[in-house]
């Protein structure tokens, strides 16, 4: 029980790789909040989290609904230990595009889901967490590796990276550490987003499963184990860090 009573908020928590996150949190004995857009997704994934879990729907883009997440969270649980900027996306509006046909509207989204929202979900969060608390960031291995139609993207996931650097820098005189998880291909609800027929899916998956050393898709709650690592004593003297966690891609 590394976690045990500790206080969470995971963005993103109620599917995906935020979900497995959640439950592997809710195995170490933490408590706390998850959010989504969806409601409906929000009330499935808290009858398998249990009372120890409360939800918020609300969109990671709004500052208001920011700062009433953390308000409400601490009304219920107290102040923050743990904080994991998880929501974003790269699959939707204005994701897949390269340089020569993204337009203006497109970028904007896409930099105000994956990275002005991860600045302000950490800003905001400043005053509800407990000196000594653990910020997690959830990017991804395209801040590492060139992928065809991510371009603003990748751009977005490796600012998320470079965040971890400079508000570690920020937060030292409050002993909080903010380190970085990068996850490779992962099984997902996202598949299913691509509005693709059941077959082409399968197709999908088994080109990526090619490229990944392992030969296999990551599962959310390998993700989950590593941010269970980073939140708890058991990473204490790991400051500003990324960890790689995509079957051997990026490094092979």
């Amino acid at each position: 029980m590394r976690l045990e009573n500790k206080v969470a908020v995971i963005t993103g928590g109620n599917s995906g790789i935020g979900f497995g996150i959640a439950c592997e949190f809710k195995r170490e004995g933490a408590k706390g909040v998850i959010t989504g857009r969806s409601q409906s997704k929000i009330d499935s994934s808290l009858q398998e989290l249990g009372p120890n879990f409360a939800g918020f729907q609300g969109d990671v883009t709004n500052l208001d609904e920011l700062e009433e997440l953390f308000q409400t969270t601490t009304d219920k649980f107290g102040k923050l230990d743990i904080l994991v900027a998880n929501a974003g996306g790269a699959i939707g509006h204005g994701s897949l595009g390269s340089v020569a046909d993204t337009t203006e509207s497109d970028f904007t989204k896409m930099m105000d889901l994956n990275l002005k929202s991860v600045f302000f979900t950490v800003q905001k969060a400043l005053p509800y967490l407990n000196d000594g608390s653990s910020i997690i960031l959830v990017s991804s291995i395209a801040g590492q590796k060139a992928l065809p139609g991510l371009t603003v993207y990748s751009a977005a996931k490796a600012g998320v990276r470079s965040f971890a650097r400079t508000f570690s820098s920020d937060l030292l005189d409050r002993k909080i550490r903010v380190n970085v998880l990068s996850p490779g291909t992962i099984e997902t609800p996202v598949f299913e987003r691509m509005g693709l027929p059941e077959d082409a899916i399968d197709q999908a998956k088994e080109q990526f499963e090619s490229i990944i050393p392992l030969k296999r898709i990551g599962q959310p709650s390998e993700m989950g184990k590593v941010a269970v690592f980073l939140a708890s004593d058991d990473s204490s003297f790991v400051l500003g860090e990324e960890i790689i966690a995509d079957g051997g891609v990026v490094n092979l």
